[in-house]
């Protein structure tokens, strides 16, 4: 049985795994530990979902919790994937911030899942990366 919980003290060696097993991992500075570390560390709200102690799900955010919750990881074990644990994930985050818009970016083979379970697109979404310099 998965259970679900707010957890404020989330092992960086522990999401660091997921996210590789959730193929998020290609896609996050898994090669660079004090990131991943300061990932974990300076979020203020991570949900996961556990099968007994096993992490197989995190949602991970950064909200102001009344106006936006930035929910900038939600991995699931691939193992684990087509379960309803990423929407749970999500509704949780949701029951948590209350008040706040979710907002999220979605990695590349998940962008027909989020209408699926009700999110709405939006297409005005800007990004300023560390490669990108202000003109």
């Amino acid at each position: 049985m998965i259970t679900y919980q707010t957890e404020n003290n989330l092992s960086a060696l522990e999401f660091k795994a997921l996210l590789i097993k959730s193929t998020l991992g290609e896609r996050r500075p898994v090669d660079d530990f004090e990131r991943v570390e300061a990932m974990v560390n300076n979020a203020n709200l991570i949900i996961t979902a556990r099968d007994k102690d096993k992490l197989v799900g995190v949602a991970r955010s950064v909200t102001d919790v009344v106006y936006c919750t930035y929910l900038s990881d939600l991995a699931v074990d691939s193992a684990y994937q087509k379960q309803g644990i990423g929407k749970e994930l999500i509704r949780l985050t949701k029951q948590a911030t209350p008040q706040a818009t979710t907002i999220l970016l979605a990695a590349p083979k998940a962008v027909d899942y989020y209408p699926h379970i009700g999110m709405t697109q939006h297409n005005a979404c800007f990004l300023l990366t560390d490669e990108t310099d202000l003109k």
